[in-house]
């Protein structure tokens, strides 16, 4: 069965903004140690900021299209809680993962990196997995309780500002 032309917008409009995030993110990275080379602290700050001013103006682009949900746990919440449906949440996964991978290599192919490359730093701890888990539900709280009180157009600020704070 063929997608609705508004389905098909929206997995368009996921797909694009995952995709940026991702080069927002991994970019701003690249960026950040070849700008401040030996100084984590400072490369974590222009990471943060950067990612946070992306996801702002990202969320402001594809919002209006698609929830810009940009993170496959945001539609699986969304799923659950009634706000989509199965199939929109499955291919809003795909759309997403899809564009993740894309940014990520366009990012590494920007910065004349391989355009695919395992990463070599370990974060596969229990610290890790808390700390990934506490930030998610954060986000979490973040997105449905802007939302549900009825302030969404407050939610890519507030969003950018969680997620800008969360990287430390």
């Amino acid at each position: 069965m063929l997608l609705s032309l508004t389905a098909a917008r929206r997995l368009v409009a996921e797909f694009v903004g995952t995709a940026f995030l991702g080069l927002a993110v991994v970019g701003s990275g690249i960026a950040a140690q070849e700008l401040s080379p030996g100084n984590t602290g400072l490369q974590l700050l222009e990471n943060a900021i950067a990612t946070g001013g992306a996801l702002v103006a990202i969320i402001l682009m594809v919002g209006p299209v698609s929830g810009a949900h940009l993170n496959p746990v945001v539609s699986i919440a969304d799923r659950v809680f009634g706000g989509i449906s199965s199939r929109a949440a499955a291919g809003y996964v795909v759309a997403q993962v899809a564009g993740a991978v894309v940014g990520v290599i366009l990012a590494n192919v920007i910065f004349d990196l391989s355009a695919v490359d395992w990463s070599t730093t370990a974060r596969d701890s229990g610290p890790h997995l808390v700390s990934e888990v506490l930030a998610t539900i954060g986000l979490l709280l973040v997105i449905f309780g802007v939302v549900r009180s009825g302030r969404a157009l407050l939610a890519p600020f507030a969003v950018a500002a969680y997620i800008t704070g969360a990287y430390f």
